[in-house]
């Protein structure tokens, strides 16, 4: 190999250990990120019970109002919550950002199926 190829291997190897250096320098500076923000946020105490059904309610009295602007006029919030709770019968209420997300995610299609269903098991609504 003459010593011009040399030189260019070199120049190659010397690319590559700078690209490796800035990735490992991205990675770690990342870690220190992710380490102050963790140090930062502190969990957000837990809502009494109370506070909890005040915030679902409000969620169901929003995708009333949605609805009502859908042509729905006759839904209540009850009915809202009764369709979106009626999946966690049988494991329980899961964490809050899972209640809102299938509440604000209703649609009117599954939730007329629901109704639906409800009417031909007889149950009340």
């Amino acid at each position: 190999m003459s010593d011009e190829d040399n030189d260019g291997k070199q120049l190659d190897d010397d690319s590559f250990d700078a690209q490796m250096g800035a990735q490992l320098d991205a990675q770690v500076e990342d870690k220190h990120v992710a380490e102050a923000l963790e140090e930062e946020m502190e969990p957000e105490p837990a809502l009494s019970e109370v506070e909890l059904n005040e915030v679902i309610k409000s969620l169901c009295l929003s995708k009333v109002e949605e609805f009502k602007l859908l042509g729905y006029e006759y839904v209540s919030g009850e009915e809202i919550w009764e369709c979106v709770s009626d999946r966690y019968r049988k494991t329980g209420n899961p964490a809050l950002h899972e209640i809102v997300n299938d509440i604000m995610s209703l649609k009117s299609t599954k939730f007329m199926n629901w109704l639906t269903m409800s009417a031909l098991k007889g149950a009340q609504f």
